[in-house]
């Protein structure tokens, strides 16, 4: 079988391996449709927020089909459309596509329980968003919800935040994307933001203050995981906003106003994934009450994976790349 492959850091390729075989609790599922993520360039990199190591198959946004069981799989059979969680394992110390190879490949195994049949609402590029989507999902919960009272910022116009516009604005909430890119800006407006302002403008801080009516925002939700971004959520931030830190960044430093967060009385919460939220999530997408596949601009065949990468990291171009294997 074909697959994406990082040798070792900076070493991509696609081989033809052995398609791997199962234990009795897992599954073998026939990829179909793979998203290309910020954090698959953090591994590519030779850095991720745990442990890895190399070779190592990439993917953990993904829909495909059941193609075997394990003997000890019962709820589950061949021809069943799944998606799978990436943060898995006690405690949540594996993650799938990380520390354990994930989706990248014509055919690739997995734990039963890690997975969730794909209701025929959704298709396999819908299926594939479910994991990023999950993120945006889970900041809206982690802000304690966002209802029409709300106004909300996302900042950040790459896919985990254009997704929390989406997720936010789905609960009817007023939403402003914060991104320098107009291009992005423009995207953000598509998936439901009732405005969208360049943070490298000289009227940001009167166009934060019109939209807000002067109180700042009600949400922040920062997904763009740059460390200036990050600072400057603490000054869009109106009294007793809730802030939700979505963004990886790995090691990088800003000045911030850490005083804002005492005297704006600020609820700040940190969320990596999506733990315990996919069931919803998934119900969420199916109804059609939001339709997350407008982010994805480019597809291409496992055996151009290299070239999708490239393209996902033209990010004036693209937003989200995806990988088809059928």
């Amino acid at each position: 079988m074909k697959a994406l492959v990082f040798e070792a850091p900076e070493r991509a390729v696609v081989a033809e391996l052995e398609p791997p075989s199962i234990g009795r609790d897992e599954v073998l599922v026939r990829s179909h449709t793979v998203g290309i993520c910020h954090s698959d360039f953090e591994l590519y990199a030779g850095r991720y927020i745990i442990p890895v190591e190399y070779p190592i198959i990439p993917g953990h946004e993904w829909a495909g089909e059941v193609a075997e069981v394990g003997s000890g799989v019962t709820d589950l059979k061949p021809g069943d459309r799944v998606v799978g969680e990436c943060v898995v394992g006690p405690g949540g110390r594996d993650h799938f596509g990380f520390s354990i190879s994930g989706a990248n490949a014509e055919y690739f195994r997995a734990r039963a329980e890690w997975l969730h049949v794909l209701p025929d609402e959704l298709s396999y590029t819908g299926g594939a968003l479910v994991e990023p989507f999950s993120v945006a999902y889970n900041a809206t919960h982690s802000a304690g919800g966002v209802d029409p009272s709300d106004d909300v910022a996302v900042i950040g116009g790459g896919p985990i935040g254009l997704l929390c516009v989406a997720a936010a604005a789905a609960h009817n909430a007023t939403v402003t994307l914060v991104e320098p890119q107009s291009a992005r800006r423009e995207k953000g407006l598509e998936l439901g933001a009732r405005a969208a302002l360049d943070p490298t403008a000289g009227d940001f801080a009167d166009g934060v203050a019109e939209v807000t009516r002067g109180r700042g925002f009600d949400v922040v939700l920062e997904a763009a995981g740059v460390p200036g971004a990050m600072a400057s959520a603490l000054e869009i931030a109106g009294h007793s906003a809730r802030l939700v830190f979505v963004g990886i960044d790995i090691g990088s430093t800003a000045p911030a106003k850490l005083g804002l967060i005492q005297s704006k009385a600020l609820q700040i919460t940190g969320i990596i994934g999506s733990a315990g939220l996919w069931p919803q999530t998934i119900r969420f997408l199916a109804s059609g009450v939001v339709d997350p596949s407008a982010i994805v601009t480019a597809r291409f065949p496992l055996e151009s994976a290299l070239d999708a990468l490239d393209a996902a990291q033209d990010t004036a171009r693209n937003v989200k790349v995806h990988i088809e294997t059928a």
